[in-house]
């Protein structure tokens, strides 16, 4: 019989720029809190995941899971794990992987970034170095630059329009201001997105993430050791890790993800299900774009209707597949380590009952979306409640 694994924790700090906490209190802030969500201590522990993408170049500190580790009191074995801006969701799969095979029945999965220790430039050369630094990085192509051939190209093919991208954006910020740890809390409009300074043609600076400090923790549990902590019990049902190029010259499409569609096939096929039943799903908005992608790529909507689908209000919190809930990347904030980790803590609220003003009625399946680079790692979870 295939064990089962549940999530029985999660902790999150606030997003955004931390100037009076560092690296390692951001850390343990989640950590704690997710330990006291699970109802355990620190002993019932077996082994420790951290997502983080580049701490060495952001803070200059290296060897961080033992650092994290070290901060708790715990004297287990504890691993880095990273995957440029899927580091957080690759820890989590790692977690998972440890508890589905026996080797472990409790894991920590925590996911951080300190990012506003440096310059905006020197954050942006970091983050260049998800992608092909020689063929990519080296002749000056940004992230958002990447991003832009691939919203040009799906304009150019399926009609999308520079409303409909504005209003990923807008729907996002519009989730956000009903998430007490999200960043930029506030609502938008699409002239402010369109109007709003540009960065890469059609990309303007409303349609980015923004450089986030953060935090975000889980704890990973098998289901019959669960038991003697909730009733209340959500599974990862589904798993799924899939790579593409590096280079977005590589790739065979500059209008999906490959690597999206491979680990939702996966997943999905894990769990046992289709893209219809999934009631809610936290995707990596990096770029309003990428969310137009993402749902396009997850299969909730046919490649070229993504922009309809979002313009028809259908991933709006009362839509048919309420997306971001949490505000996203683009909202809620992206600490690129964290990200993955904090978007499985969203779809636990969710399907707890427990988030608020954001809730989605009835959530019963969610999903999420975790992608490193302009999409050579992308990684899915399916994650559903048993009561």
């Amino acid at each position: 019989m295939t064990r089962r694994v549940c999530v029985i924790g999660v902790g999150l700090t606030k997003f955004g720029e931390h100037w009076g906490k560092g690296f390692r209190e951001l850390a343990i802030e989640a950590g704690i809190k997710a330990i006291e969500d699970a109802g355990i201590s620190g002993k019932d522990i077996d082994a420790m995941y951290i997502g983080n993408m580049s701490g060495g170049r952001f803070i200059g500190q290296e060897h961080i899971a033992s650092l994290i580790a070290g901060e708790l009191g715990l004297n287990i074995p504890a691993t880095r794990v990273e995957a440029a801006c899927a580091s957080g969701g690759l820890a989590v799969r790692q977690a998972y992987l440890a508890v589905l095979s026996g080797k472990h029945d409790v894991v920590l999965v925590g996911g951080v970034e300190k990012m506003t220790d440096v310059k905006t430039s020197e954050a942006a050369l970091t983050l260049v170095g998800a992608a092909d630094q020689e063929w990519e990085g080296y002749h000056g192509v940004t992230f958002p630059g990447l991003y832009a051939l691939m919203a040009r190209r799906h304009m150019y093919e399926y009609g999308t329009t520079r409303e409909q991208l504005a209003m990923v954006a807008v729907k996002n910020h519009e989730n956000a201001t009903k998430n007490p740890i999200a960043q930029y809390p506030y609502p938008i409009t699409i002239e402010s997105v369109i109007n709003s300074p540009p960065i890469a043609e059609p990309l303007n600076l409303l349609d980015c993430s923004p450089i986030t400090d953060g935090a975000a923790a889980i704890v990973v549990c098998a289901e019959d050791v669960a038991k003697k902590f909730t009733d209340k019990l959500v599974h990862i049902a589904g798993s799924g890790h899939a790579t593409d190029t590096l280079a977005l010259h590589d790739r065979e499409s500059l209008t999906e993800i490959k690597a999206t569609k491979l680990a939702a096939k996966m997943a999905y096929e894990e769990a046992g299900i289709k893209p219809a039943e999934v009631d809610v799903a936290e995707v990596h908005d990096c770029f309003t774009i990428a969310e137009i992608l993402a749902i396009e790529d997850l299969g909730f909507v046919e490649k070229g209707k993504g922009g309809e689908f979002v313009e028809d209000g259908e991933t709006r919190l009362d839509g048919s597949i309420p997306i971001n809930t949490s505000g996203g990347l683009k909202a809620c904030g992206h600490p690129v380590g964290a990200t993955g980790v904090k978007q499985i803590a969203e779809i636990v609220l969710q399907l707890r009952g427990e988030a608020g003003e954001r809730q989605v009625k009835d959530a019963r399946i969610g999903l999420t979306h975790n992608v490193g680079g302009s999409g050579a790692t992308a990684v899915v979870h399916i994650l559903e409640r048993d009561w």
